[in-house]
């Protein structure tokens, strides 16, 4: 279903007209006026483009033969016979030779300054042993030559697959330490969340007062207790050098641009000519900081831009406590205002949006003793699976923990029983698990609700809209009531809010995002099953199963398998779908081909099928990175659809990836390349014509 906005009356004006221009060729503007006549050249186009199968994107989802182009404009689209009537002697005529032209494709969920590889230490989430990383790194290492003392940055590591230990390489910590022992060293996993130090960076931890104090096993309990569920520790409780989320924050703060701040200070362009390079031409900036308007401002200097971007700024409104401990919301939204402002005079660049998480992450690291859970809010806790590992160190589940019984009720009633080492072991040999397992844990917002609420309703009231990352289910409901409520405070039913990733969505969450027309950022290259990798990370401590095969994992009714990236049911209900690469998660490419191939596939090529009932159609993956996306980013009358009167952004692609989508050839959409990328009425890249 197409969203259908509140503001009808004038919307479906413009669809209609539209419409009809398109049908019978007839050259108006979007808002159903005839061009001023000025004579005869006024009338004709600078450029036509023919012989194409032109997928328009508008409310009938037509197609068209032709569109004409005068000043960056699109002022005709229909058949071929009718835009001939628009050449003039200046009009520069092209023909496509039958090849699929789409909208500029929107991506409404990047970290732009994230996706230029300047020859990083990219293990491209691909399994390895402990072994294998620690070899790859000190390669990486050999070949880069750092000073001594400077951080090594290692990105794409495969947190929820491989990772098994041997004798000389027991823990990440001690892999990536026999790779030096000389820097410090932080690696990344590809979703962005998950990561891993030496004991060099792990020594360098800091405590609220700026004390240098280390992450160790006294440290976490004095220093850091409030991080202990991001901060993987082994049998003795000592860091294995698996940190997550909020735990990286002492050890290694975010770095703009992926570390590379630097070097894109030098060339900026190179974000707009890659994305450009696979078809996008509007983005958004999902996560924004002062280091990121630095490249943007620098970007803007150097210009012409070739792409639209949105800026959604992140803050911690914690950051803004003054000395009584009371947020001051008013400091923070000077600052973004005064961020706002910065781009407010130019017009393809906007940042009238800001981020907030809701939460992190439900994945667990099934390798640590005990294995580090989630941090994401679920409404009910997380499972305490008991896992064998074969001589290869393969995992599979074997059973579970009984949170209920009476050896887990005195376990956490008597922890300190079970602080030395000793009676780990001996209670590891008696029961078969780690008594740390018997711990009930619901995971965390990243926010305190009041918090999260209050923001969120202050920026609605100062005119920004919301982008909301919120992966689980209960952090879904969160952010559902927060959207809700700022609605509520400022007396708008409708705003283009948007939550990004939305992996574990209840009906009743999804009719709720389908009643508020909230924009629904998914990352459709997710949307995969993986028995023998990332499931075992997830799907033992989500749903109780046994062993480790696609039949063991995927239940069609455990709660999991019905409730994970629902698309299918979220849309029927009304729900509307753009899309969001999040790259550099998983890989620097923005991907958007195969984006859409997984959203038809539901699967990796070479993996199971996840939730066949969840497809959706090769129309509506391609709407969500198009006209749905423009409404995401409030750009729905400059972009999103060929239309009369909408800026001339549009892309040739070298295989009918519609054609593949209807005859049920949907895995071979991810191979489709870009031909040409065109931005306001000009080619802004050209690769080979096959």
């Amino acid at each position: 279903m197409r969203p259908i906005l509140k503001c009808a009356a004038s919307v479906l004006f413009v669809l209609v007209v539209t419409s009809i221009t398109v049908l019978s060729g007839r050259s108006v503007s979007a808002d159903g006026e005839a061009p001023a006549k000025k004579g005869a050249s006024a009338d004709r186009a600078d450029y036509i483009l023919t012989d194409a199968k032109i997928y328009t994107a508008d409310s009938g989802r037509h197609m068209a033969e032709a569109l004409a182009v005068r000043d960056g404009k699109i002022v005709f689209v229909g058949s071929a016979a009718d835009a001939a009537k628009l050449a003039g002697k200046s009009t520069v005529i092209e023909k496509a030779g039958g090849k699929l032209v789409l909208p500029g494709l929107i991506d409404a969920h990047m970290h732009p300054t994230g996706i230029v590889d300047f020859g990083a230490c990219d293990l491209k989430a691909k399994a390895r042993s402990l072994a294998e990383i620690a070899e790859f790194v000190r390669g990486c290492i050999e070949k880069q030559k750092p000073e001594e003392g400077k951080w090594v940055e290692v990105i794409h590591w495969e947190f929820g697959a491989g990772n098994q230990a041997d004798a000389q390489h027991p823990t990440l910590r001690a892999a990536l330490d026999a790779a030096s022992t000389k820097n410090p060293i932080a690696m990344t996993g590809w979703d962005g969340h998950h990561g891993a130090f030496n004991s060099m960076a792990l020594a360098g931890a800091k405590n609220d007062k700026g004390e240098i104090v280390g992450y160790s096993k006294a440290t976490i309990a004095r220093d850091f207790p409030k991080l202990k569920n991001y901060i993987g520790v082994d049998a003795s409780g000592e860091p294995t050098g698996d940190v997550s989320d909020q735990g990286k924050g002492p050890v290694r703060p975010r770095v703009p641009g992926g570390g590379n701040h630097e070097l894109l200070m030098k060339a900026p362009e190179k974000i707009t000519e890659f994305v450009n390079s696979v078809g996008i031409t509007a983005i958004q900036d999902a996560a924004a900081t002062a280091g990121s308007y630095e490249v943007y401002e620098e970007l803007i200097r150097k210009g012409p831009l070739t792409v639209r971007l949105n800026i959604a700024q992140l803050y911690q409104p914690e950051a803004f406590r003054d000395e009584s401990g009371k947020i001051d919301y008013d400091k923070l939204f000077v600052r973004a205002d005064e961020i706002r402002k910065r781009y407010g005079a130019n017009p393809l660049t906007r940042a009238d949006a800001v981020k907030i998480f809701a939460d992190g992450v439900p994945e667990a690291n099934p390798n640590n003793v005990p294995p580090t859970l989630g941090n994401s809010p679920r409404p009910t806790p997380y499972l305490q699976p008991i896992f064998a590992k074969d001589a290869s160190g393969a995992l599979s589940v074997k059973g579970y923990v009984d949170l209920d019984s009476p050896v887990c009720a005195y376990v956490r009633a008597k922890p300190e029983e079970y602080a030395s080492d000793l009676a780990v072991a001996e209670f590891q040999r008696e029961y078969g698990y780690h008594p740390g397992q018997c711990a009930i844990w619901y995971g965390v917002p990243e926010h305190a609700p009041a918090i999260f609420n209050e923001y969120i309703k202050r920026a609605h009231l100062k005119g920004y809209t919301i982008h909301i990352h919120a992966i689980s289910d209960a952090a879904l409901t969160m952010a559902i009531d927060a959207i809700e409520g700022a609605r509520a405070a400022d007396g708008k039913d409708f705003q283009p809010d948007t939550i990004a990733h939305i992996q574990f969505v209840t009906p009743e969450n999804a009719q709720r995002l389908a009643k508020d027309h909230i924009y629904l950022a998914f990352t459709y290259s997710w949307f995969y099953a993986e028995p023998k990798g990332y499931d075992l990370s997830i799907v033992p401590f989500i749903n109780r199963v046994q062993g480790s095969t696609y039949e063991d994992l995927h239940d069609p009714n455990s709660y999991m398998e019905k409730y994970e990236y629902p698309v299918k049911s979220i849309k029927d209900r009304g729900g509307i779908l753009v899309a969001g690469s999040d790259a550099p998660v998983l890989t620097n490419d923005p991907q958007p081909f195969v984006n859409m191939e997984m959203a038809v596939t539901r699967k990796r090529r070479d993996q199971p099928v996840l939730s066949p009932w969840e497809r959706i159609g090769i129309r509506d993956v391609l709407d969500a990175y198009t006209i749905n996306g423009a409404h995401a980013l409030g750009r729905e009358k400059e972009i999103g659809s060929l239309e009369v009167g909408k800026s001339a952004d549009f892309i040739l692609v070298d295989q009918d990836i519609l054609g593949l989508g209807d005859s049920g050839q949907g895995e071979k959409v991810g191979d489709t390349k870009v031909v040409e990328t065109w931005f306001m009425g000009k080619k802004v890249y050209s690769g080979k014509m096959q």
